[in-house]
């Protein structure tokens, strides 16, 4: 038997990461888990967007289009089973540190994998997992220290003469784990029920924005994280001083200035800064026109009071 040999590992913080996204979906009846929609998204992008920060992204599954460019690899054979997928897509990574998840958590964020590679880091245990909302172990939201996993990989293959249809327990009950509780990112979409719940709290009134901005910068292939409170104060106060149009206008032309100036998040906020002092200047000078005893601001070319008529 061929044990997994390491590659060079990859100095610092650095993590690798294996998303497992070619499972037959049976509760699903074979639907294509990874291509159902949550807020829009893809199950299989909104993971992509929560690895974003690795340096490698290997995703275990037949090629489809993708947000960002990843790695494809397949287990051989396919349908071999989670384990040996895990196996086939530890092979093009290089990090000391894998993060390993599946394709069908709606909630996972950049927070919760940095989280995870935290712990550890601080812990000096063979992998960080979370757990879901009962308790149970989630193998497949958690990061692993690459010798440690390729080690035990290569003991369950000597084991059983290969590693298809072997389970992930018996992987993790090699490994010194850490146990993360988190019964939301942890969540998962195995059933139609479960789709559902995802998709409702997607659109409570605490989740719908963040996540509307969210699929709207991943459709447009925008990268760029800016303070959505400016943009709403900017788009009140156009409303309110101008005209109710003049909102997404104003927004779209600030969002437009930053791109012209090639800039980042101060760019934004620069040009809706400015955007926002004109607009309170408009509604001014509509205040001065209307209010008894107040007039207008002169042009400054304009005769003063005491010139010839």
């Amino acid at each position: 038997m061929t044990a997994y040999e390491p590659p060079d590992s990859v100095p610092g913080d650095a993590y690798d990461a294996v998303v497992l996204a070619g499972g037959g979906a049976r509760r699903l009846g074979g639907a294509d888990k990874p291509g159902l929609r949550v807020g829009g998204r893809a199950l299989l992008d909104r993971v992509l967007t929560a690895c974003a920060d690795a340096r490698t992204t290997v995703v275990v599954a037949a090629p489809r289009p993708t947000p960002r460019p990843v790695r494809w690899a397949r287990e051989d054979p396919p349908g071999a089973g989670p384990v040996a997928a895990l196996a086939a897509g530890l092979r093009h990574t290089t990090a000391d540190t894998v993060v390993a998840l599946s394709a069908d958590l709606p909630f996972l964020e950049t927070a919760t994998v940095r989280r995870l590679s935290t712990a550890l880091r601080t812990d000096g245990t063979d992998g960080a997992l979370l757990t879901d909302a009962d308790g149970r172990d989630q193998p497949l939201v958690a990061a692993y220290r690459a010798p440690a996993l390729r080690r035990a990989l290569t003991a369950l293959a000597e084991e059983h003469g290969g590693l298809t249809g072997l389970p992930l327990r018996r992987l993790t009950a090699a490994l010194e784990l850490t146990r993360v509780p988190d019964p939301v990112a942890s969540f998962d979409c195995d059933t139609w029920d479960d789709l559902a719940t995802a998709r409702a709290r997607i659109r409570e009134h605490g989740h719908v924005l963040d996540e509307w901005i969210s699929a709207v910068k991943d459709e447009l292939g925008i990268d760029l994280d800016v303070d959505t409170g400016i943009l709403l104060d900017l788009a009140r106060d156009a409303a309110h001083g101008v005209a109710r149009p003049a909102a997404p206008l104003t927004t779209f032309l600030v969002g437009y200035a930053a791109a012209q100036a090639k800039g980042g998040p101060e760019a934004v906020a620069e040009a809706a800064r400015k955007a926002a002092a004109l607009a309170l200047r408009w509604a001014d000078e509509d205040t001065a026109g209307t209010v008894p005893g107040t007039q207008p601001d002169a042009p400054s070319d304009a005769p003063g009071p005491d010139a010839a008529g």
